[in-house]
This record gives structure tokens, C-alpha cells and sequence, in this order.
């Protein structure tokens, strides 16, 4: 298997290229983006994510491979599903993560990510990508609703981004029912910072520090330590 990369934001950005060009590294150079969890928030954004990967691409010297996919229907289509062969890097970006598990789960598109990461590529996803690659996503916009299952790659982590903004914009996240479960590891990761490996040990990598956040404790991991979220 590939690398996985957790991304607490910052994808496509000069402040993750080194992140970005480690996970290529040594691999084919065609960068897959799948800027789905974007997909409602209409055109211009969306073109937005895709300049933004294909401007971090060229920095890379590699092939930006941008796949507008917005329907399980297109997640289905065999002309969409065959772009993901041979890439080097695969990522997830951000935006909605219960649109983008609804849009991928159980679909060719998805099946042909899990084998391309199976035979080596590695797999990235920023904020909404990272927190969709659990068993159970979250609505952190909408407290009532029970949430959405995910793509369960990885059931063992639950992942809050953006972690040293999130409690400002969400003060009572900790809380809610989604995070207070227990059976699996919450993992806060600051902006600009990533968890690397996997899928069970993980190096922090970044600008800031991620978060195991534990028995009402948070224990911080900073660039360069390791972290263990055994299954």
C-alpha cells in the first residue's frame, strides 16, 4: 500500500508543497484531484479547486489530473473511472464531507482509488477528504443530523480539521455525540498540517501540530513525532 496523508487544510497551497512532493516522491508523476466535497457550491468554485491543484502540480513538475465528479452517476462513468490508473498521488480536497462520501461510497470511482492506493499510489484528503475516509461522517454544519456513513477506510480514526480554529467555530464539537464515542481515536490536526503513513502510525508534518484527543486530554504531536492509532 501507498501512503495515506490526513490534511488539516492547506491542500494544493505552497505551505503543503513539501508534504505534497514527499508523497509523489519515487512514484508516478500524475496527481490525481477530486475536488467532489466542493461540488455544491457551484461552477466558479469548483474551477477554483482545480486551478488551485493544477497550479500546485506544475510546482511539482508533475501531471495534474483533475476529475470534476459531482453525481454517483459520474462516479460510475468507465471514461472518469480509468483516469485514476497510474497515478502517483491521489487527493481527496475539501469542502462537504457527508456530499463527498454520499458521492463516492461504494462506487467504481471509489473501488479504482482503494486499488490504485493498494498497488502503491499514495492517497491524500484535506479537511472534508480526511474526515470522509472514516466509518461515520459527521454534519458539523447541521448538530441534529445523525450523519453520514463514510467511506470506511479507515474506521479506526476520526479526524477533526482545521483543529485550532474548530473550537472557535464550533465551540461545543466536543461534545456532540459523533466525538464523544468511544471505539475509535479522534485525531485534531491544526491548519496547514498533515499525519503521514499509516494506517496506523503516522508522522505529524506541517506547520503546526496534531492532536490525540483523549480522556478529556489533549496530547500534542509535533512535526516530525510519530503517533499510533492501532485498529
Amino acid at each position: 500500500m501507498g501512503p495515506l496523508a490526513l490534511v488539516g487544510s492547506g491542500e494544493y497551497t505552497p505551505a503543503m508543497l513539501e508534504v505534497e512532493a514527499g508523497l509523489i516522491a519515487g512514484r508516478p508523476p500524475r496527481y490525481v484531484q477530486i475536488p467532489t466535497a466542493a461540488s455544491a457550491e457551484g461552477p466558479e468554485r469548483l474551477a477554483y479547486w482545480v486551478q488551485l491543484g493544477q497550479a500546485q502540480a506544475a510546482r511539482l513538475g508533475v501531471e495534474a489530473v483533475p476529475l470534476v465528479v459531482r453525481t454517483r452517476e459520474e462516479a460510475a462513468d468507465p471514461t472518469i473511472v480509468a483516469q485514476v490508473a497510474g497515478a502517483g498521488l491521489i487527493y481527496l480536497s475539501g469542502g462537504n464531507p457527508t456530499l463527498l462520501a454520499r458521492v463516492l461510497r461504494d462506487t467504481p470511482l471509489w473501488s479504482a482509488i482503494v486499488a490504485e492506493w493498494q498497488a502503491g499510489a499514495a492517497l491524500a484528503g484535506c479537511s472534508a477528504g480526511a474526515m470522509a475516509m472514516a466509518a461515520l461522517v459527521p454534519d458539523l454544519r447541521e448538530p441534529g443530523h445523525p450523519g453520514e456513513p463514510g467511506l470506511g477506510l479507515l474506521p479506526h480514526i476520526r479526524v477533526l480539521p482545521h483543529f485550532d480554529r474548530m473550537l472557535d467555530w464550533v465551540p461545543d464539537v466536543l461534545t456532540r455525540p459523533y466525538y464523544r464515542a468511544d471505539g475509535g481515536h479522534l485525531v485534531g490536526i491544526d491548519e496547514d498540517t498533515a499525519i503521514v503513513g499509516g494506517p496506523e502510525t503516522f508522522t505529524v508534518a506541517g506547520r503546526q501540530s496534531a492532536w490525540l484527543l483523549r480522556d478529556g486530554r489533549r496530547h500534542e504531536y509535533k512535526p516530525g513525532e510519530q503517533l499510533t492509532l492501532a485498529r
